[in-house]
């Protein structure tokens, strides 16, 4: 079997395009093995697959095996007189003879499966041969599979969109970037005026632009902002004092930020510098109140208040990584930023033209339409980093726009488009900071302000570089340290300078040079002076809000996106399609029309078992498409606070329902009618009824599927892990669902509480239920009545007490009996009341929204942060009594 699936997997150049195939493969050896269908039982155009089916060999040896050359003495006869002699009995099994106790274990399996004893090394040596015919199959297509290629640095379009693209007249001259463009921009580049492409870029920072709220617009520029009474409000400044960060550790505590001061003023690029584990990204974190752990200390402000709930959607925090979603284009992930993250007060027209404004100044224009992809079919390192920034700037943040290294793994001129782009944002009058890796020193020229930090997160320095970086350098050699070299990168000998590069050592202890220092000193008083200012400034109305948009624009926004990638995922979706369809075809075709003899009942009884093999299947096509989604997320969204996590896992379910219900009805179609269930309705007339229910049941268990899947990724990282535990779920629910056996003593609590025992019985009693039962000629059992006495005479007390039917009343000589006369007699046998049919649909559906309740709670208590519960902040406590920040003038 190993050999046969890595066969398989080496065939096709994907994961999810295996899926399929490899269940529909599994469902058939399964099926054709002879167990779940019986040799005798396959129809004429499916026997071929019990040939060529491995399983089948294996299993027919080790039933001969166990059974062959054994006596079984019955446990019950037919009639079950104790008075009757034994020559008018017969055990009620194939094979058995009238007048014996015993049953040969060679003639039942015969009878019942065909299988023979002289069979059993014929096939072990049949297996051997499979297993080295799977070997080399699985070694040759390992050498002449070459997987799924990547197509190099190609920019994928939608359909619709590239056949309104056009090359550009002079195509030689210009940059990969401006060299498509649609025909509607070519159209209304002779409209543009200079000054609405000034005012575009003048829009894209935090302070610049015009605003309109509650019908008053009001003027701002990077000085400040104007006020409806004509007084001149300060501009938003984000600062921070004696800012320190401590984690636990097993001996205690470790201090990862020690005493940090600085700000970030509008229209400013800041830069933070230091040494591999000093403390960076750590520090935006904090700034940013993204850290769920540890002890944070320190006051940090805007514009001198603490900040709110709401600080968080103020900012912009673009991430090192560059996470999107590939089916998304790069203007729908601008705007989706911008719906969820701009005010609910801001039109959509308006959000349009802001984004539009976002494109047009990160030069985006030639790939607006493009869909992001993955590296290497898609959009290039620098375009995704472009994008990663746009995201963050279509939120319009109104106060400050972190950079974690947006130059790390860059080459040198796609790093100094990047810093090129911040300090045209910077002009514009955005706040940046930004941590940055060793930077050139031509990148370092390009920044404002430096903060300065050495190991183990204390500063060094913070102030103006100056022009080609001379203040920064003037500090260091006025405390002693070397000369820099006249060409030399000034980043570079800062390292050295405090000993952080390698091979080099620090002269004195730089951090404390600082501490002592006048510098230090001025910038004590500088966050002074910004408090100070603050008693005095006009604080707007105090709103807590923690998401921009309301629920419902929540919901509407990430349910739409979700459902686009699903769209665009066609790998996904034909997978589903196909498995659904074809082992829907597979299994009411291999069980045909079959019946209601007493192997036809436990026929249909297995093709309503086989039906769930699926679920494992449908369950590993849909995780990549919620870890997709949730990856995302967590790793961006949900700490811009874009949307609540209720609202991502709604908008999960509420895509997947849809796609359910649309496969599970053409599985019923594919399945209901082949099998022949509708027939067993006409002696009760109730075929629309219960067609109609059989169709609940199924669309039911294709949302279980997913909903499982769901609970079962929720609070755990990796989808193998996921897969496992709902795998395992399955498992015990199939095993104890009372179709392969009946649960007793300890585990009977397993029977109850197994969703799948309520979803085959009324599956069970909606398709055979109250149907008149026609035995086989085999499944009839004979024996003689006692002299002087008909068959209907001898049975009449037995049948009146047990059910069951008679071939022929009148006989004298041979009695023909059939054990049923109707299918209740069979479902009570398998402990299913056919009046309970709805009431088990609606148990079963109890188990859909069980699962829904536990993706909630795994989500919650696994992934959702307690910061409340994990962090402490120190400057909140001692900031209790001070009024707290209100939110900021919102810009429009």
């Amino acid at each position: 079997m190993s050999h046969m699936f890595r066969s398989i997997g080496s065939y096709f150049k994907t994961l999810s395009e295996s899926m399929t195939p490899s269940a529909i493969i599994l469902f058939g050896l399964v099926v054709y093995t002879g167990s779940v269908l019986p040799t005798p039982s396959m129809h004429g155009w499916s026997r071929w697959i019990n040939y060529i089916d491995p399983i089948a060999y294996v299993f027919e040896a080790l039933v001969a095996n166990e059974f062959s050359g054994v006596e079984y003495k019955c446990s019950a006869f037919v009639p079950s007189y104790a008075d009757a002699p034994l020559a008018n009995k017969v055990c009620p099994v194939v094979s058995a003879q009238p007048g014996e106790e015993y049953v040969s274990g060679t003639e039942y399996i015969y009878e019942s499966f065909r299988y023979k004893a002289s069979h059993k090394w014929r096939n072990f040596g049949i297996s051997v041969g499979f297993v080295l015919f799977f070997l080399g199959v699985y070694l040759v297509l390992v050498e002449t599979n070459r997987g799924a290629m990547q197509k190099g640095e190609v920019i994928v379009f939608q359909r619709r969109r590239r056949r309104n693209r056009v090359p550009t007249s002079d195509v030689e001259n210009q940059t990969g970037q401006d060299r498509l463009r649609t025909k509607e921009e070519l159209a209304s580049d002779d409209s543009q005026t200079d000054g609405k492409t000034e005012k575009a870029e003048a829009d894209i920072g935090g302070v610049t632009g015009t605003d309109q709220v509650d019908g008053e617009v009001f003027e701002h520029s990077a000085n400040g902002s104007s006020s409806s009474d004509g007084r001149s409000a300060p501009p938003l400044i984000f600062h921070w004092r004696d800012v320190c960060y401590e984690v636990p550790v097993k001996s205690g505590s470790r201090r990862i930020l020690d005493h940090i001061d600085g700000w970030v003023k509008p229209g400013t690029l800041t830069a933070m510098i230091g040494a591999t584990g000093a403390g960076k990204t750590t520090l935006l974190d904090v700034l940013a109140n993204r850290v769920t752990v540890g002890v944070v200390s320190g006051q940090m402000f805007v514009n001198g208040r603490p900040r709110d709930q709401s600080f968080q959607r103020s900012i912009g925090y673009v991430q090192q990584q560059d996470l999107h979603l590939q089916t998304a284009t790069v203007r729908e992930a601008l705007r989706f930023s911008a719906y969820l993250r701009q005010p609910q007060s801001v039109s959509v027209k308006e959000k349009n033209d802001y984004v539009e404004s976002v494109i047009h100044t990160l030069e985006m224009d030639a790939y607006a339409d493009a869909i992001v992809g993955v590296p290497g079919e898609g959009l290039n390192v620098e375009q995704r980093k472009r994008l990663t920034i746009g995201v963050e700037l279509a939120a319009k943040p109104k106060l400050l726009l972190f950079l974690d290294e947006p130059t790390s793994g860059l080459d040198s001129q796609t790093a100094w488009s990047i810093c090129q782009l911040m300090r045209k944002l910077a002009n514009n009058g955005q706040a940046i900071l930004c941590t940055i890796h060793q930077p050139s020193a031509i990148l370092m020229q390009e920044f404002d302000r430096l903060l300065f930090l050495a190991q183990g997160g204390r500063t060094v320095y913070f102030g103006d570089l100056g022009k080609n970086c001379q203040t920064l350098i003037d500090y260091f050699e006025h405390y002693g340290a070397a000369e820099c070299p006249p060409h030399g990168n000034p980043a570079e000998w800062m390292l050295e300078v405090i000993g952080a590069a390698p091979g080099s050592h620090a002269l004195q202890d730089y951090h404390e040079v600082w501490m002592k220092s006048n510098e230090r000193r001025a910038v004590r008083d500088e966050l002074e002076e910004m408090e100070k200012k603050a008693e005095t400034a006009p604080a707007a109305a105090a709103v807590s809000s923690e998401f921009a948009s309301s629920w419902f624009t929540q919901y509407k926004c990430v349910t739409l996106r979700v459902y686009q990638q699903y769209w665009r995922t066609p790998t996904y979706i034909w997978s589903k399609f196909w498995l659904s369809v074809l082992t829907a075809l597979f299994n009411g075709f291999s069980f045909f029309k079959a019946g209601t003899s007493l192997q036809g009942m436990q026929n249909q009884m297995l093709a309503i078992f086989m039906f769930t093999v699926v679920l494992g299947t449908l369950i590993n096509q849909m995780l990549p498409q919620f870890l997709t989604q949730r990856d995302i997320y967590e790793v961006r969204e949900r700490p811009s606070k874009a949307f609540s996590w209720k609202v991502f896992l709604a908008a999960q379910v509420s895509v997947e329902i849809p796609w359910n219900v649309f496969t599970g009805t053409l599985a019923y179609f594919c399945w209901y009618y082949p099998v022949g269930l509708y027939g067993n309705t006409t002696a009760t007339h109730t075929t629309a009824q219960r067609g109609f229910l059989t169709w609940l049941l199924i669309i039911s268990f294709y949302v279980y599927a997913s909903t499982m899947g769901q609970a079962a990724i929720a609070g755990v990282e990796k989808r193998e892990s996921a897969a496992a535990i709902a795998m395992l779920c399955f498992t015990m629910s199939m095993s104890f669902c009372g179709v392969m056996y009946y649960p007793t003593g300890f585990w009977s609590f397993m029977y109850r509480v197994s969703p799948l025992t309520y979803w085959v019985s009324s599956m069970l009693a909606a398709g055979i239920g109250r149907s008149p039962v026609y035995c086989s000629a085999n499944e009839f059992v004979s024996f003689p009545p006692p002299a002087g006495m008909t068959c209907g005479e001898y049975m009449d007390l037995y049948i009146s007490a047990a059910g069951g039917y008679l071939k022929d009343d009148s006989a004298t000589d041979v009695c023909s009996f059939c054990s049923l006369s109707t299918t209740d007699g069979y479902l009570k046998s398998v402990h299913i009341n056919y009046d309970n049919r709805w009431r088990d649909w609606g148990i079963f559906f109890c188990y859909l929204v069980i699962n829904e309740c536990l993706m909630l709670i795994f989500y919650w208590v696994a992934r959702v942060p307690k910061k409340k519960d994990r962090v402490r902040d120190e400057s909140e406590l001692r900031s209790k009594s001070e009024k707290p920040v209100s939110e900021l003038p919102e810009e429009r």
